[in-house]
């Protein structure tokens, strides 16, 4: 953490404090009037909470089939397999200009595609770990284009407020994280691990429909 925050206090720019002061209920406040308020918000909040439920669904299960035989992973190497989704990451780089060209909803869709797509090569884990990595990959590519594209939406419409936003758009994150990791380990112990890739992919689904019904209503383009 300390090797991080050197980078950030020398490149981060300074700015000036707010001239507003309010107290924190009033902060609180303002924060539940934007979440009721902001239409886009709410939409691209909800998008968020599904993906990171998806996430959560497959992170918290992946531990159970690989500790167990055939495989017998440790916990570090399990973890390791997150490594995989670097190259995800960096390939979804760009989304975040393209957002800002006005390509929002294309990044979106093709966010939501490849995050619904990588479910059919998890489901295949059992046959080849190859199929493991290539839908992480898949999983990281898709989540990482549409938490990027969702903040340049939701930052462009009231930049006066990106930090208010920043919370309210991570308490989506937070419950879908909950939500994730509680109906994951229920599927696992009645249907195993297809049962878990079944949830996932009928998460991003949910999650691609949401999409398409509200495409319109809730994009400043």
């Amino acid at each position: 953490m300390v090797v991080t925050a050197l980078p950030l206090w020398s490149q981060l720019p300074v700015l000036p404090p707010s001239p507003q002061r309010i107290s924190y209920p009033q902060l609180i406040a303002s924060m539940l009037t934007l979440l009721r308020q902001e239409r886009l918000l709410q939409v691209r909040g909800m998008l968020a909470l599904l993906m990171f439920a998806a996430f959560n669904i497959f992170w918290s299960a992946l531990v159970l089939p690989l500790s167990a035989p055939p495989y017998g992973f440790s916990h570090t190497v399990i973890g390791a397999f997150g490594l995989v989704g670097v190259a995800g990451a960096l390939a979804a780089s760009r989304a975040g200009r393209w957002a800002d060209r006005g390509y929002a909803q294309r990044t979106s869709a093709f966010a939501l595609l490849a995050l619904l797509l990588a479910w059919w090569p998890l489901s295949l884990m059992d046959a080849s770990l190859w199929a493991l990595v290539v839908g992480i990959v898949l999983l990281d590519l898709g989540g990482q284009a549409l938490h990027v594209t969702n903040q340049s939406l939701i930052f462009r419409a009231r930049p006066e407020a990106h930090s208010r936003l920043v919370a309210l758009y991570m308490l989506f994150y937070a419950l879908g994280s909950g939500m994730g990791a509680f109906s994951t380990t229920l599927t696992y112990a009645y249907a195993g691990w297809q049962g878990v890739c079944m949830l996932g992919a009928a998460v991003r689904l949910l999650a691609l429909l949401l999409w398409w019904i509200t495409r319109r209503v809730a994009t400043p383009e």
